[in-house]
């Protein structure tokens, strides 16, 4: 199984309508890809932050391969979505995980 990790860093003026956006919006057009078998939202509590707040939202997949084809296929329109409505109010980072137990 391999985990793709966003971990984003909000601003807390757009915090709610971000969230909203996730749960209805983001989200559910991400795992309609196909791509990916579940998912998680996550935010860091520790350490606080002043400046706002940072979420990791993980989508497991059963392989790379369905990773790569996600990148290729369908992150570019869903992260102009994303950029477009909430640009200049995030900083947000890509990471793979393997579970390994």
């Amino acid at each position: 199984m391999i985990i793709y990790n966003v971990t984003i860093k909000l601003e807390f003026a757009i915090h709610r309508e971000w969230l909203d956006y996730m749960k209805e919006v983001h989200v559910p057009d991400v795992m309609n890809t196909g791509m990916f078998q579940s998912h998680r939202i996550c935010r860091l509590i520790d350490p606080a932050d002043k400046d706002g707040f940072t979420y990791a939202i993980q989508y497991f997949a059963k392989d790379i391969g369905k990773i790569k084809e996600y990148q290729d296929r369908f992150a570019p329109d869903l992260q102009k979505d994303h950029n477009d409505r909430f640009k200049d109010q995030f900083v947000a980072f890509r990471t793979l995980l393997k579970i390994v137990d």
